[in-house]
């Protein structure tokens, strides 16, 4: 018979930070570990290996006695004060059919192997064995499955698609929602329109549109050949309005080159000469020529002629810093 793979194995170093596990959560992963004693590392890919997997799998779980209520607070209660191997072995063995029964309720949407649900679960009721409180009069399994829930959930949000359908929780629900809302309108004798969906679920019609075009599209590869005797991409086809990165970090750069020389080159102004620079050629809202004219006791026309003076002088001193400098490469014309 062939061996599943462990359902723990994806337990991800995020979620479990080794220098600071608690012990009731190392020994919650061992335990998913030993119920899975028949494993393999590679995923089945024959389906008469999955249904084997699968088999081999709730043939081990089922070994497991279920709990009580109170054996069940009894058993967090000791892990809780005595960190007690044990009683994380029982707490979760005796609930890994429960993440079996709710992986099965998602795997319409999933449509592929039920085992990445029941890893995703798995690793759900570990999180709850190591937050359940006993005070709180709640039944573990009760308590477990809105983890399992949880984890599954998200697993299916971020693989449903290449790119995730959903990143809130409104859209969250409209994703698990719609397809359902859909069928009870078909039974009353409606045909679903998005704008009924959208007022019998709370959300704009806009919403319910662009989630049926996500769950019902299918992922392309902009990279993939149009046809199967092509070399050409889509990507090929496709216009954008966006500046190529190339050109961006290229102006970038000049522009730093630029200001460089402009810096150098103030260094050979006089003092009015950089009154005027300031003043008329740098300025965002620049003085009139009558403005400096009467600030200096000269007329309009020389604060122009040293205006002009100045810009051509600095376009001499550029070309020697940038070899493309040209005059469009700076200010405008005066």
């Amino acid at each position: 018979m062939s061996k599943m793979r462990n359902p723990a194995q994806r337990f991800r170093q995020s979620r479990v930070k080794p220098n600071k596990a608690g012990p009731n959560e190392t020994d919650a992963k061992k335990t998913v570990d030993a119920a899975n004693s028949t494993t393999k590392p590679n995923q089945p890919t024959k389906k008469s290996d999955y249904t084997d997997t699968l088999q081999s799998y709730l043939s081990n779980i089922s070994k497991y006695k279920l709990l009580t209520r109170d054996e069940e607070r009894e058993l967090a209660r000791r892990l809780r004060e005595n960190v007690d191997s044990r009683a994380t072995h029982a707490l979760v063995t005796s609930n890994l059919r429960l993440v079996v029964k709710i992986a099965l309720d998602y795997q319409r949407l999933w449509m592929q192997n039920l085992m990445d649900l029941i890893q995703e679960g798995n690793i759900g009721l570990i999180k709850a064995v190591e937050k359940f409180d006993p005070d709180k009069n709640v039944k573990f399994s009760y308590y477990a499955s809105f983890w399992i829930k949880a984890y599954i959930i998200k697993h299916l949000m971020d693989n449903f698609r290449l790119v995730k359908i959903g990143t809130t929780q409104a859209q969250r629900k409209l994703f698990f929602r719609l397809k359902k809302e859909k069928h009870k309108l078909r039974d009353m004798g409606f045909e679903p329109e998005p704008e009924l969906i959208s007022k019998r679920l709370g959300v704009s019609k806009k919403e319910v549109i662009e989630m049926d075009q996500r769950i019902n599209s299918r992922d392309v590869s902009l990279d993939a050949p149009l046809t199967d005797d092509s070399d050409t991409t889509r990507i090929e086809f496709m216009n954008t309005s966006a500046e190529p990165l190339e050109e961006k970090i290229s102006k970038k750069e000049i522009k730093v080159i630029l200001y460089q020389g402009i810096a150098e080159f103030r260094k050979e102004m006089n003092q009015r000469e950089l009154d005027i620079f300031d003043q008329r050629i740098f300025a965002e809202n620049p003085k009139t020529l009558a403005e400096i004219g009467k600030q200096y006791g000269i007329s309009r026309e020389r604060v122009r002629q040293i205006q002009k003076c100045i810009i051509a002088r600095m376009r001499d001193s550029l070309r020697h810093t940038l070899p493309d400098f040209t005059a469009d490469s700076i200010l405008i014309n005066y």
